[in-house]
C-alpha cells in the first residue's frame, strides 16, 4: 500500500473513502472517480469504475469483529449523520491509514466495512515469486511457552514436524491462535527489517521464533527449505494485526505489512541451532 492523503479541508465522507481506494489500489486520488454531492458513495458510479478493473465492493458483516489478511475499507461514525473510511488491515484487523484523522478521539467504533475483492479471483491471484538467490543465517532463536509470555532466547532447539519448536507455545497449543494448523509451527523475520525501526523492534514486539538476516524471506511462500539440516516448508506472510500491535508501546502495524515475515510447517524432525543457514531445498 501507498498512504494516499488528503490537502484539503473538510474531508468529507466520499474524500475519506477516495483516498482509501488510492492507497489500497496504490493509485493517485486524480484517478478515483468524484462522487457528486448527494449521490451515494458506494453507488453505481464507484462500482461501475471498480468493475472494470476487475473489482468490486463486498459488504462485511460485523465489522467490529472481522478479520481480513490484507487491507480492506472500514467506516467510522463522527457524528449523527456523518462517517469516514479508514483503511483496515490483519486477523484480528487494526487501522493502518486514517486520511481524515477519524480514530483520533477515543471511543471510536466501526459500524462497517467493505472488502475489496477481486470479480474472477483465478484472473487476480498474485504471480509466485522467484525463489531467494542468497544464503541466510539464523541470528537467535526465541521460544515462549504461551501467549503473552515473555519469549526466552535459546542457542539451539529441538524442531518437532507438525508442531513447532520445543518449548513454544504453538508445540503446547497455548498461543493467541491455534496449533497444529498449517502454517501454524514457526514464525521467522529478517533482522533487516527489525533494524528498520528506530529502536530496533524487539522480540517482545514481533514475537517471532526466529530471526534470520539474508534471505528474502517472502519468496520462501510455497517453497520447502532448510534450516540447518531442519527441512521446513513456506506457508503464507506471516502478516501483522491488531494483537502484534498491543504487545508494543509504539504504531508498528503498518510498518510490518508484507513485511512481518513468514509463517511456516516443519516437514521433519531435527534441531536448530543460532548460526544455522537458511536456504532453498534444491529438490
Amino acid at each position: 500500500m501507498r498512504e494516499v492523503s488528503i490537502n484539503q479541508a473538510p474531508i468529507s465522507e466520499a474524500s475519506s473513502f477516495a483516498a482509501c481506494l488510492a492507497t489500497i489500489l496504490e493509485l493517485s486520488l486524480d484517478e478515483v472517480p468524484k462522487v457528486p454531492p448527494g449521490e451515494a458513495v458506494v453507488g453505481w458510479r464507484m462500482m461501475r469504475w471498480l468493475g472494470g478493473l476487475g473489482l468490486g465492493l463486498v459488504a462485511v458483516a460485523g465489522p467490529a469483529t472481522f478479520s481480513w489478511a490484507g487491507p480492506w475499507i472500514g467506516w467510522v461514525r463522527v457524528g449523527p449523520d456523518e462517517r469516514r473510511a479508514v483503511v483496515m488491515f490483519g486477523v484480528p484487523s487494526g487501522v493502518v491509514w486514517d486520511p481524515a484523522g477519524a480514530t483520533a478521539v477515543d471511543g471510536w467504533q466501526l459500524e462497517a466495512g467493505h472488502v475489496i475483492a477481486a470479480l474472477d479471483i483465478v484472473l487476480a491471484r498474485p504471480q509466485s515469486l522467484g525463489a531467494p538467490m542468497s544464503v541466510g543465517v539464523i541470528e537467535s532463536i526465541w521460544v515462549a511457552p504461551k501467549a503473552g509470555a515473555p519469549a526466552r532466547s535459546v542457542v539451539e532447539v529441538r524442531a518437532i514436524a507438525g508442531l513447532g519448536l520445543e518449548g513454544d507455545r504453538h508445540v503446547a497449543g497455548t498461543g493467541t491462535f491455534p496449533s497444529r494448523l498449517p502454517g501454524s509451527a514457526l514464525t521467522l523475520i529478517g533482522a533487516e527489517v527489525c533494524e528498520s525501526f528506530t529502536p530496533v523492534l524487539s522480540v517482545g514486539e514481533h514475537r517471532r521464533n526466529l530471526v534470520t538476516r539474508g534471505i528474502d524471506l517472502n519468496r520462501l511462500v510455497g517453497r520447502e527449505f532448510f534450516v540447518g539440516t531442519t527441512r521446513c516448508r513456506g506457508m503464507r506472510l506471516n502478516e501483522p494485526c491488531s494483537v502484534i500491535q498491543g504487545y508494543a508501546a509504539r504504531p508498528i502495524l503498518r510498518a510490518l505489512v508484507h513485511r512481518g515475515g513468514l509463517r511456516a510447517d516443519i516437514v521433519e524432525d531435527g534441531i536448530i541451532r543460532v548460526g544455522d543457514e537458511v536456504r532453498v531445498s534444491s529438490t
